[in-house]
């Protein structure tokens, strides 16, 4: 090979490599709907009984019926489908739940919601929901905040998990 191919070769090659890092230096746009995590414990230094893994979707204007309408299965979430893990057999909604992994789907409802726990994880949305697979349906009843939450959310308090977005809430209880 001649010494002008081979330093034209490397000059390319250290081009390529410099170009390849300076990209993979880039971060992706923040996402929208950024993910979160809430766990259920009966005091501070109880071990943990549930956490929730789920992405917050926000309002931006828009109805809670448009983004999560009423009698359609909803993924409870934004991006892939929202995962519970109960560390324990637990009894959620009234009915008994083996500890485990579970996705975590709801059909909202004027009065109630029915809060499915669905034994298919690490899926996209609810594009995949099959009620074959369903573990337990349970209501969760509806009230009204006082305050508009923006970005949907989850927690637990009281016993019990809570659901909220714009003025909507919904509760289901946990033993």
């Amino acid at each position: 090979m001649k010494k002008s191919t081979l330093i034209s070769t490397i000059a390319f090659a250290f081009v390529l490599l410099l170009t390849t890092n300076a990209n993979a230096q880039k971060f992706a746009k923040i996402d929208v709907s950024p993910m979160d995590a809430a766990t259920f414990k009966t005091d501070k230094d109880s071990p943990v009984i549930a956490k929730v893994i789920y992405s917050r979707p926000q309002l931006k204007g828009r109805s809670l019926e448009k983004l999560a309408p009423s009698g359609k299965v909803w993924r409870t979430g934004a991006n892939e489908a929202t995962e519970i893990t109960f560390f324990n057999d637990v009894t959620f909604g009234g009915k008994s739940i083996k500890a485990g992994t579970y996705s975590l789907f709801t059909i909202p409802g004027d009065s109630e919601w029915t809060i499915i726990l669905n034994s298919d994880v690490n899926t996209w949305g609810a594009y995949s929901y099959k009620e074959a697979n369903d573990v337990a349906r349970v209501s969760g009843k509806v009230s009204e905040g006082s305050d508009s939450v923006e970005a949907f959310s989850i927690t637990f308090s009281d016993g019990s998990m809570h659901l909220g977005w714009g003025k909507t809430r919904v509760a289901v209880s946990i033993k």
